[in-house]
């Protein structure tokens, strides 16, 4: 298959229009402003302590899986922009009753973080089915990956303003979170402003999706068990950054916190320059294949993590950043793989509910990730990275077969 080339013109069409572009990156530039800082205005903002905060945090994420059935639901009856706006309206219901939370109440704080975690477990979802109706074949997975790029660039952009807001203590913490409910508001009304509703199909046996699923697969559109288990696994990528480095750096490395900030921040700008560029270079083979292949990538990352933390002399910090670039590229991969190859897979009349349950096992593993990661940490890096380059790699063989 010959590597698709794409103008960007084209990929902006092919990803929802200029408004919905812009509602994107209104969106994503909005929710960096506070999510990163959730746990921190839970503990100065309210007065609650650090674990009390994070385990409120955790049961909502959790309780706000419970949503995508529903989710999914809602589109295979055709919704598309209205998903999309209404995951958006969640959030700025969750910033509103966090902004009404008195200090100590934790909790109406549950109940806000419960409200953001709906929004952004539905989002990805209801994106993806968007993206899907406006535009097919590898064109629509370079859409996908525009998204992923653009987000995470909105995203860091608010990261990086809230950073440097942080100095006004609670009075800015309170600031950036108004805004953010501002945010996704203008956000919403940009979302449902395009208006697409999708056909549900009449007759699956003969729509598109699954003419592509069988010229992907070889075959009938297999059930999807084992792409959903392996993706809990594959998940935990987008965790390391983000929990495992900063934890090995800085409680067995004993390196400076700026080593983990810099790898982040690295983090963010290869996805953001490469997710498009990759996932068209990687068009070239199936996406199944390009799935597996994200396995392995992070696999070696992992193994390398193992390498990197046995370095002395000062050189394990280096040595990790510099694997870290290796577990993005992984990462970027799995990102341009996966949730392509569950839209081809997919028949049209149950596309939604094969996303929903898609970025249910991806919610999954954000969830049991840090616990994971945390409990094998103290055991040692061969715990740790051993672990995770194993369960990686079974997953890699079981997408792969």
């Amino acid at each position: 298959m010959a590597t698709l080339k794409i103008k960007s013109r084209a990929l902006v069409r092919a990803s929802g229009g200029p408004r919905y572009a812009v509602a994107l990156a209104v969106d994503a530039l909005g929710t960096g402003l506070l999510r990163p800082f959730l746990l921190l205005y839970g503990v100065t903002v309210l007065r609650l302590s650090a674990p009390v905060t994070g385990t409120a945090m955790t049961v909502a994420v959790v309780a706000g899986l419970v949503c995508m059935p529903a989710v999914g639901r809602w589109l295979d009856r055709g919704a598309r922009s209205t998903v999309v706006a209404a995951s958006m309206l969640v959030r700025v219901v969750g910033v509103v009753v966090l902004l009404a939370t008195p200090a100590g109440h934790v909790w109406l704080f549950a109940a806000a973080a419960l409200f953001l975690g709906i929004g952004n477990q539905a989002w990805p979802a209801a994106h993806a089915a968007l993206v899907a109706t406006v535009s097919h074949g590898r064109e629509r997975d370079a859409a996908l990956a525009a998204g992923r790029a653009l987000r995470n660039a909105g995203l860091g952009a608010g990261a990086l303003i809230a950073t440097a807001c942080l100095a006004g203590g609670t009075t800015a913490l309170q600031a950036l979170a108004a805004v953010t409910g501002l945010a996704c508001l203008a956000a919403a009304a940009l979302a449902w402003s395009v208006r697409l509703h999708a056909r549900p199909a009449a007759a699956p046996a003969e729509d598109e999706a699954e003419a592509e699923a069988e010229a992907e697969a070889g075959g009938p559109a297999p059930r999807m068990r084992a792409l959903l288990a392996a993706n809990v696994v594959y998940a935990f990528c987008l965790n390391v950054p983000e929990i495992a480095l900063p934890l090995i750096l800085v409680t067995q490395l004993h390196a400076s916190p700026v080593w983990s900030a810099a790898i982040f921040v690295a983090n963010t700008v290869l996805v953001v320059t490469l997710q498009v560029p990759v996932t068209v270079l990687m068009s070239r083979f199936s996406r199944r294949a390009v799935l597996a292949v994200a396995g392995l990538v992070l696999t070696t990352s992992y193994l390398g993590f193992l390498a990197a933390t046995s370095v002395g002399h000062g050189w394990g910090a280096p040595a990790v950043a510099a694997v870290s670039v290796i577990c993005t590229l992984g990462e970027i991969i799995y990102a341009g793989s996966a949730t392509a190859l569950v839209t081809a897979l997919a028949r049209a009349h149950v596309l939604g509910r094969a996303l929903a349950r898609f970025e249910l096992s991806t919610g999954v593993g954000l969830a049991v990730s840090p616990a994971v990661i945390t409990t094998l940490a103290p055991h040692g890096s061969a715990a740790l990275w051993g672990s995770l380059a194993a369960a990686t790699l079974l997953s890699s063989f079981a997408v792969a077969h």
